[in-house]
């Protein structure tokens, strides 16, 4: 796997692949790589001829108050498992490289209205952060199939309709959440989990599947749903943000005859910030 550091040695790779007929695969991360970020780059494996993983803690999705000093940075260990994942090129640019005038007066892109519910409404400008770096990103690189995480579910859509609504010219993949053996959710800030936290942490997605299993079961009361789940999740010692069913193309408000949801939560534990989603096909 060869590593570069700058938008013109990745533009002339991939440049150099189209010419010679190749389709080009992209798994986008923030590195402190796990089983999650690997899964993508084997998938990406399958839809392509060759794959192309960034690296890139970015800085405009960290809120006020958020762990963008603290995130993990394991490049070292990362471009090991990625070149034994069978990645071709990784993209580790820094910030200089990515905003070379800085942060203030940039331009960004945003996506209202979804980018500014659930998670949104916890963190401000979140989802126009990962936006404006994803549509850099994808500029730079130019793959014709993207991969991302289901986990990471409203950031899925979000980067579906910026990609429908912008007509960028690749198609957008979202691969089903990878899970250890206990359900939790793989995540790089599971490693902020402290001693104690982690097998209460396996609550939130238990949660989740007694809610699903509710509605599978016939009941439509969301409300009412959303409240206990609410409810135990705070008796396991979890802060919650929201529990929420949605419709899963969109994220709307379900109505009654709505076949595709999803239940969404996030909540803190610890000091650490947790987030799962589970899919709710009703046909």
């Amino acid at each position: 796997m060869q590593t570069v550091t700058t938008i013109a040695e990745v533009r002339s790779a991939v440049a150099a692949w189209h010419a010679a007929g190749a389709r080009v695969a992209f798994v986008p991360t923030m590195g402190n790589l796990h089983a999650g970020h690997i899964h993508l780059v084997s998938e990406a494996r399958k839809r392509a001829d060759l794959v192309v993983a960034s690296i890139f803690v970015n800085p405009l999705q960290f809120g006020q108050g958020e762990d963008f000093a603290a995130y993990p940075r394991t490049l070292a260990a990362d471009q090991e498992k990625l070149t034994a994942a069978g990645c071709d090129l990784l993209f580790a640019p820094g910030e200089r490289e990515m905003y070379p005038l800085g942060r203030d007066g940039l331009s960004f892109v945003e996506v209202p209205g979804l980018s500014d519910i659930l998670c949104g409404a916890f963190r401000p400008g979140h989802f126009r952060g990962v936006a404006t770096v994803v549509s850099k990103l994808f500029n730079i690189v130019r793959p014709d199939v993207a991969l991302f995480g289901e986990k990471d579910y409203q950031q899925l859509l979000v980067i579906r309709l910026m990609v429908r609504d912008l007509d960028m010219d690749l198609e957008i993949v979202g691969v089903p959440t990878v899970r250890e053996a206990d359900g939790l959710a793989m995540s790089s800030r599971n490693g902020y989990l402290q001693t104690g936290e982690r097998q209460p942490a396996t609550e939130l997605y238990a949660t989740l599947q007694a809610l699903a299993a509710q509605i599978r079961g016939g009941v439509r009361d969301y409300a009412a749903l959303e409240a206990a789940a609410t409810a135990h999740l705070e008796q396991a010692g979890f802060r919650p943000d929201y529990v929420s069913v949605r419709r899963a193309e969109d994220l709307g408000l379900p109505q009654m005859n709505d076949r595709r949801l999803v239940a969404l939560a996030a909540a803190r534990l610890g000091k650490t910030r947790l987030i799962d989603n589970l899919l709710i096909d009703l046909d």
